[in-house]
């Protein structure tokens, strides 16, 4: 069993996480998650209101007994949804770990850490992972230019940023952006993390609400299926290509600005995707793991599997170093 600082601060077997999504974070596939071992997370703006969410952690709870958090991004508009209601829910209903993500995080980890509730920050840089370890955060999770969503603007990806959140970094922390099994754990440890968050591995499960030709379409895809968009607007967000991300690529191009763009780009055209089936709907995320997925297995299996597969590759590695015999024997070149 592979037990890091993860594992033992958030009371979890195995150091994997399944991502907070949109509209994918339900309760069937985070208690799949948690009765697997990993730490499975709920997403509370999937939910329409704070009532909702109530109702959709009763059912995670019914569903497991173990450790699982409620994800809260932080976002910036004009209407804001009542992120003071969402975290009220949470508390009151006794949810031991909060994953935040999006804008300044500060308000709402010391709120929560009140109550005793411990946070994962979801970071893009090290300068942000330290800002979330100052004010509070018990870890982060430190996102690659890999991953789906928003990677942030530095285009730093995990092999240079993980290695550098576990120099500066003294709290916990997963690494996230491309990993889609034990190779990618084993190398995420190996690099200083305590642990992975994949998300598109956990949308191609069988517990996964998104529809199964959306699934079926990620098996199918390579690693150059995706296409960054609004970059001009220093908002860059992997997608799925597409005629829709094609055209909003084309409209920046031109000089366009976010109002013209702002109807392609909406968040309801991309619940549509996942609930109907059809890729050409909207807008909607996947990460370049995608080009290592290649079944729709249960989530519980993706988690053990996750893990049984690190071990066996940091125990290869083990048998497949080779000692110079000269060096062994004390002699020289």
């Amino acid at each position: 069993m592979l037990t890091t600082s993860f594992t033992e601060t958030f009371g979890v077997e195995h150091p994997v996480v399944q991502g907070g999504m949109m509209f994918v974070g339900r309760a069937e596939l985070a208690a799949a998650v948690c009765n697997a071992g990993g730490l499975g997370i709920i997403t509370a703006l999937t939910q329409p209101t704070p009532d909702d969410l109530a109702a959709e952690i009763e059912r995670v709870k019914s569903l497991t007994d173990r450790p699982f958090g409620v994800n809260i991004t932080l976002t910036l508009s004009i209407n804001p949804p009542p992120f003071a209601e969402y975290r009220r829910v949470i508390i009151e209903s006794g949810v031991p770990i909060v994953e935040t993500a999006g804008s300044d995080p500060t308000v709402h980890i010391e709120h929560l850490k009140e109550h005793g509730i411990r946070v994962i920050h979801k970071c893009t840089s090290v300068t942000h992972a330290l800002k979330a370890q100052r004010i509070g955060a018990d870890a982060v999770s430190i996102d690659g230019f890999e991953c789906a969503g928003h990677p942030g603007e530095d285009d730093i990806p995990g092999l240079i940023l993980i290695p550098a959140a576990a120099d500066s970094l003294s709290i916990p922390f997963v690494a996230s952006g491309g990993f889609a099994d034990g190779r990618g754990l084993a190398a995420a440890l190996a690099l200083g993390a305590g642990g992975i968050n994949m998300g598109t591995r956990f949308m191609c499960t069988a517990e996964s609400p998104v529809h199964d030709d959306i699934k079926r379409i990620i098996v199918d895809a390579s690693e150059r299926d995706t296409r960054l968009i609004m970059r001009q607007l220093r908002n860059s967000m992997r997608v799925a290509k597409n005629s829709v991300s094609d055209e909003v690529i084309e409209i920046l191009e031109r000089g366009g600005r976010f109002r013209d763009i702002k109807d392609l780009v909406a968040g309801v055209r991309g619940r549509r995707v996942f609930a109907e089936g059809d890729p050409e709907l909207g807008i909607w995320t996947v990460g370049l793991a995608q080009g290592l997925v290649h079944d729709i297995p249960s989530a519980g299996e993706v988690v053990r599997r996750t893990a049984a597969e690190a071990e066996e590759v940091i125990r290869g590695l083990e048998r497949r170093i080779v000692t110079d015999p000269l060096v062994s024997a004390g002699g020289g070149r």
